[in-house]
């Protein structure tokens, strides 16, 4: 398998440390398998000083990821375009919520030299959601494909958007770019819509991910939800069946991790055998690939996961 690195550009990495729930008045001991080492190694200070001089905001720090550790001593950084300033204020999301700067032009090339310095066959690219622009920041994901392509034309394109809502042609721009992974994360069951994604429709997303395979059937599609918020086991398989038959290949399932006392509270630390089953639901259920732990995030392993998925899907149509 191809050992080159990888290079996470994305935003919606739902993740941070825990805190005291309000109803329980103290801290909610984290479990074992949740736990991670603090970042330390020479990488990790080796990718933070890449980000800064390249002028790319990292989701990692922002919502205080608890895989920042391992993902940056191996070059795989967590990076928003767009800048860092989301126009939304979900009750989960640790990343900062308000009037964003205009648009950075160099944004787009500076991705693609950090991308080709670090030499990665994988790069994932997301942002915040930007309701102020009138096209909701499709034209600067074309332009960072477009660079992509340019200087690192043997480079793998993963994209983890926002859900354009109300932004006409918005999409189609950026499927005629023809990213290799279009990604854009359902986050939670539909019932918790309401408290959790306001700002979002959850048929509206489905919608979206359907739209794209219509578009091109050769883009992977992918998308994922956080566990730890209320859901109910069945709804976890409903939300697996609408993603079907939206013909989702993809689906990642998470961990909730409450940022700070202001955001949507933890119901509960959901166990790895629970992850282990939804895991195995979901293979029955016919997604080429699926990943589910507790740490999982939308950009964990996500290099070596389209590999995966790649062959998959060479598996599945061999055997038609």
């Amino acid at each position: 398998m191809d050992t080159k690195r990888f290079l996470f550009v994305s935003v919606y990495e739902l993740d941070a440390s825990m805190n005291k729930p309000e109803e329980n008045k103290q801290f909610q001991r984290k479990p074992s398998w949740i736990r991670v080492k603090a970042p330390v190694s020479k990488e990790y200070h080796n990718t933070r000083k890449l980000m800064r001089e390249k002028n790319l905001h990292t989701v990692c720090e922002e919502a205080a990821c608890p895989n920042i550790g391992e993902c940056w001593a191996k070059k795989h950084a967590t990076v928003m375009i767009l800048g860092d300033t989301c126009t939304r204020a979900c009750a989960f999301c640790n990343v900062k919520t308000g009037r964003p700067m205009a648009v950075d032009p160099m944004e787009p090339q500076n991705t693609a030299n950090a991308c080709a310095t670090m030499g990665l066959s994988h790069i994932v690219i997301t942002s915040v959601d930007r309701d102020d622009l009138i096209d909701g920041g499709a034209d600067q994901f074309v332009k960072v494909i477009k660079a992509l392509r340019a200087t690192s034309p043997q480079t793998t394109i993963e994209i983890l958007t926002p859900d354009f809502r109300n932004k006409p042609g918005a999409l189609e721009k950026v499927v005629e770019a023809k990213p290799d992974v279009f990604n854009h994360n359902l986050e939670t069951v539909p019932r918790l819509y309401p408290k959790i994604r306001p700002g979002a429709r959850f048929y509206h997303s489905l919608k979206l991910l359907d739209t794209v395979k219509q578009l091109d059937p050769s883009i992977f599609t992918k998308s994922g939800i956080m566990v730890g918020l209320g859901e109910e086991r069945l709804e976890v398989s409903q939300v697996m069946d609408d993603m079907r038959v939206a013909d989702i290949d993809f689906m990642t399932i998470g961990q909730y991790l409450q940022p700070t006392p202001r955001h949507a509270k933890l119901d509960r630390f959901v166990t790895p055998d629970e992850f282990k089953s939804y895991e195995q639901m979901g293979k029955g259920k016919g997604f080429l690939q699926i990943s589910s732990t507790p740490l999982t995030r939308s950009s964990y392993h996500a290099g070596d996961d389209f590999v995966k998925l790649r062959a998959a899907r060479e598996r599945k149509l061999a055997a038609r």
